[in-house]
């Protein structure tokens, strides 16, 4: 009896097989793909982009497989790039060991519910597939959704079982509930959701917690980890996983090259890419030069900087001993970043930045103390008086940040008062304090920041370096406020919300 042909994802060329030869080479096919991964990702998907890197992480995770059924408690930490495959890879995985032992267990767990959905999606559109009930027939699930009903084998967005078997499939949120639910295969697909959380020690803290007290806690005698991360902080779960257990295999893939990853990376030469069949150098380079250092190496190097390791680099800054001439300034702006506490609490701080003609940007004054709110005042009020006399009442645009909720209004809205006759204007923030600053950051790194040589240098530079693990970031805050003022083409004015040219 013929077996059925594959679904319209795999179509060999039929024009020179005949009948028998179509299905003596569809029972080759399958019979390969049951035993490697990389032959099954490749009959699931006849269009997957062939290359060494899919390939590589394949056969890696075959030998992970081998060494969970051995009894040996593997643990894999998979590091790569966004965009190149990494969650595909081990969606694929998941799918090949439920075909290989539909009674091991699996949850899956990541800081988003929508990629723990997505890959139950994926998995019961795989388990679908004709071609998978070709390579597996014995691992088969519901045929209809199925939630809740007692003895049915249950189907739904976060809960896939496998007929007649022990098995399952799982999908969870990091530091959500697991209770009660045991596994043999956990993998965790990035614990953090950004270097704004990775930044916070007590988020990393609280992440670090949940996966020793409640997805440890699941894992049955034998059971294999998985963990798949972007490396934002050297302090992050994946480093602290490294640390705990020396004896995880950490797979590092950079997506471009470098000299001292060539171990088993076949790229000889310094910047190649990792996947040229999918991201061309000439894209990866692009996403250089529009991400800071940190940034980069973070997403796209798996090497997280630690405090003072390069988002801010001392040694990229410039210094000047004078001002330029007023008709080498091309804009003004003194942004302020506002704190209502003092002795001990956060710092008010206001920078001036100009943007030149010639290219660049000046920090020439930063202003900051911790002031009661009357002094905060008095003292913006009169700093704006003596940039004034300095650059022009009309030559300065002074920006307050507007924090969220009504009291950051009220009180963005007070100093807006209180600058009657000035060109003031209040900004409203979104995002993280690292976020924000990115821009800000890839400039000074590139060389096009300025100090101009005075008393304040000193604990400005110290916050710089520090950032984001400073205790203090009002002068990073300042200054990037100051920077996204002076590049933007268009600012809205505060009290008629007319659009009016920078």
């Amino acid at each position: 009896m013929n077996q059925p042909y594959p679904s319209e994802t795999w179509t060999p060329d039929r024009r020179h097989l005949s009948e028998e030869d179509l299905d003596a080479y569809i029972a080759h096919s399958a019979a390969e793909a049951r035993e490697n991964l990389w032959a099954f990702r490749q009959f699931m998907d006849p269009m997957l982009v062939q290359g060494w890197f899919p390939k590589d992480i394949s056969d890696k995770l075959q030998l992970f497989y081998n060494r969970l059924i051995g009894g040996k408690r593997p643990k894999l930490i998979l590091e790569a790039p966004p965009q190149h495959g990494k969650t595909r890879n081990v969606q694929d995985f998941i799918g090949w060991v439920a075909g290989k032992n539909p009674d091991l267990r699996t949850i899956y767990a990541s800081f988003s519910n929508d990629l723990g959905t997505m890959t139950n999606g994926y998995l019961q559109k795989m388990y679908d597939n004709e071609n998978y009930n070709i390579v597996f027939p014995d691992t088969m699930i519901n045929t209809s959704n199925v939630v809740t009903i007692s003895g049915r084998t249950k189907r739904n967005s976060s809960l896939i079982e496998y007929v007649g078997r022990k098995g399952s499939f799982r999908n969870a949120t990091v530091q959500g509930q697991i209770n009660g639910k045991g596994l043999d295969l956990g993998i965790i697909d990035d614990p953090l959701k950004g270097r704004a959380e990775a930044s916070s020690k007590t988020i990393r803290d609280k992440t670090w917690n949940w996966m020793t007290d409640d997805f440890f806690t699941r894992f049955s005698e034998y059971a294999g980890m998985i963990l798949m991360a972007t490396r934002w902080h050297v302090d992050d779960p994946t480093g602290r996983f490294i640390e705990k257990f020396p004896d995880a295999i950490v797979l590092k893939y950079p997506a471009l090259s470098v000299p001292h990853n060539r171990r088993y990376d076949p790229r000889r030469e310094p910047d190649m890419p990792l996947f040229p069949e999918f991201k061309s150098k000439t894209f990866l380079m692009e996403r250089k030069d529009v991400h800071t250092i940190a940034s980069w190496e973070s997403l796209y190097q798996q090497s997280p900087i630690v405090t003072g390791g390069g988002i801010f680099p001392l040694d990229r800054v410039k210094y000047t001993k004078s001002m330029p001439e007023h008709r080498q300034i091309k804009k003004t702006v003194r942004y302020w970043d506002k704190a209502g506490t003092q002795d001990g609490g956060a710092y008010t701080c206001g920078v001036l930045m100009h943007s030149l003609h010639e290219g660049g940007w000046l920090v020439s004054d930063v202003i900051r103390g911790q002031w009661q709110a009357w002094d905060r005042e008095r003292i913006i009020k009169a700093t704006a008086i003596r940039d004034a006399e300095h650059f022009g009442q009309m030559a300065v645009d002074i920006f307050t940040e507007q924090e969220p909720g009504s009291g950051g209004l009220e009180s963005a809205e007070r100093t807006i008062a209180m600058l009657a006759g000035f060109k003031a204007y209040k900004d409203k923030v979104t995002g993280s304090k690292e976020i924000r600053a990115d821009p800000y950051a890839a400039q000074w790194q590139g060389g096009n920041i300025t100090l101009l040589i005075r008393d304040w240098n000193d604990d400005f530079l110290d916050e710089h370096e520090a950032f984001p693990s400073s205790k203090y970031k009002d002068q990073v805050d300042a200054g990037a406020g100051a920077f996204a003022q002076l590049v933007l083409k268009k600012y809205a004015y505060d009290t008629s919300m007319k659009w009016a040219d920078s």
